[in-house]
């Protein structure tokens, strides 16, 4: 459909830049500023149950692993997490349980008081007490500076994870639009359907979001796949159609990960061949190189600008 086609690939990939930033110039400040409201309010939450960050101990970062993002986004000069792992002599698997709000399960109490304790240690000492002035004065900060301050920690955690914040806002809407597209057409959402069963027991004129579907010769592995569509007009093998979305914001980071994609493909061919359906929903910066190379691995696309081209592949 689109990938033997490399004579409208610099048309394509003009029209999927002007598409990208428009919505990027529309939409992207909305969700960031959202975003914002909402870390504001979980920074006012690590105040709360901190003191106002003058009573950090092992027992509060216990009970909210969550918190250490913006603990860290509380120090001169913020500090990544492999910083933090480096500078509290903590194991990295510690550490990135508590990123995702979590506690590692085999850790011994001990071991993880002790751990947590250095963390707070380190942190403690680097708090930054310009941002939080009563941490010098050991005088506790009225409503109206506690406000203002949470207002500035969660600029700085957004800002932080601003590519996320925006890559998501912008997956969302991708699959909003090709939901909005199936159903016009009649398709009937539905529940994603367990890892263990095959994706040609979906019934016909259905689709469903974030499916997980067993992969590699073996079966070991689960792939999730972002949209999954029955046609109304079964393949002879029944397999729905596997759609990949995709957005980028920039030509150098997807050629970074291109190789992700093919990856997904080969895993896929070797459970259900080599004319598995499996396509890419693409919207942004994808160049040439990035398209001539899942070319070359036999992936194939729709671009979100003409995203009627589903109707080419049955649906």
């Amino acid at each position: 459909m689109n990938k033997d086609r490399p004579h409208i690939w610099k048309t394509d990939v003009a029209a999927s830049v002007d598409l990208y930033n428009a919505w990027f110039m529309k939409f992207a400040p909305l969700a960031f500023r959202l975003e914002r409201v909402k870390t504001t309010k979980s920074v006012k939450h690590l105040f709360d149950i901190t003191d106002a960050l003058t009573k950090l101990t092992p027992a509060v970062l216990e009970a909210n692993p969550g918190i250490l993002p913006a603990l860290r986004m509380s120090t001169c000069p913020p500090i990544a997490r492999d910083r933090l792992i480096g500078l509290a002599g903590v194991n990295k698997n510690l550490v990135g349980c508590m990123e995702s709000g979590r506690l590692p399960k085999q850790t011994p109490a001990w071991e993880l008081n002790a751990d947590l304790q250095r963390i707070c240690e380190k942190l403690a000492q680097l708090l930054d007490t310009e941002m939080f002035p009563w941490l010098a004065t050991r005088t506790l900060p009225d409503a109206v500076a506690l406000d203002r301050t949470a207002t500035i920690l969660a600029d700085r955690l957004c800002g932080a994870q601003a590519d996320p914040i925006v890559r998501n806002a912008q997956e969302v809407r991708q699959l909003r639009r090709i939901e909005d597209w199936l159903e016009v057409r009649g398709y009937r959402k539905t529940d994603p359907y367990p890892a263990s069963n095959h994706p040609n027991t979906m019934p016909p004129g259905t689709f469903a979001f974030r499916m997980s579907v067993r992969a590699k010769a073996d079966l070991s592995l689960n792939i999730p796949i972002d949209v999954v569509v029955q046609p109304r007009q079964l393949r002879a093998d029944r397999m729905p159609l596997l759609i990949e979305a995709k957005s980028a914001g920039d030509f150098t980071n997807v050629n970074k990960r291109r190789k992700e994609e093919s990856d997904k493909m080969g895993h896929l061919i070797a459970r259900f061949g080599r004319d598995v359906p499996f396509v890419l929903f693409l919207c942004g910066y994808f160049d040439a190189g990035y398209l001539g190379y899942e070319a070359a691995e036999g992936i194939d696309w729709v671009w979100e600008h003409r995203i009627d081209d589903f109707a080419e592949l049955g649906l």
